[in-house]
């Protein structure tokens, strides 16, 4: 996970949890993740833990959530976890991102992909930027945005493993 400066208190961090339900081979999608050209350009990463591979790539904002009319982009750190097997299957993964670029208006999310025969499951923390009013401005829009992104996100990766 990418290393923040400052650990949020409790009330600065907003839950996000996001399934994509779908039949697939999990096996599959934990070898696109061991290493994950598809998502970007890796680059070096003395910050990150022992076994995590760092990506430069385009998060997608899409808007509205479902993308029909506009999706914004934004250069991201993805940091992928080393994959640790499921007993029924599968395998589990940190997963955290981050701005690439101007980080105090970009949340950083940190936590976990469930890959499973019956799809995926993304979870984790985010901090929205500015404080109270990044908080305020989440429980309006930014949350929305932020969920939209985790879809996204699971799909890119259903994309590159042809789900």
């Amino acid at each position: 996970m990418p290393s923040v400066p400052s650990v949020p208190a409790p009330a600065d961090v907003v839950r996000l949890r996001v399934r994509r339900l779908v039949a697939l081979d999990p096996a599959a999608v934990c070898r696109a993740l061991a290493e994950a050209p598809w998502l970007g350009q890796e680059v070096a990463a003395t910050d990150a833990p022992p076994g995590a591979r760092r990506y430069l790539t385009d998060l997608v904002f899409p808007l509205p959530p479902d993308g029909r009319l506009l999706s914004l982009r934004k250069a991201a750190l993805v940091d992928i976890g080393p994959s640790s097997p499921r007993p029924e299957g599968g395998c589990e993964i940190d997963i955290a991102w981050r701005s690439a670029t101007l980080a105090p208006l970009f949340p950083v999310f940190a936590g976990r992909l469930d890959v499973s025969s019956g799809g995926l499951i993304l979870e984790g923390n985010y901090a929205p930027p500015g404080g109270a009013l990044g908080r305020a401005a989440d429980h309006m829009l930014l949350h929305t945005a932020a969920s939209g992104t985790a879809r996204w996100f699971l799909a890119h990766i259903l994309s590159a493993v042809g789900a």
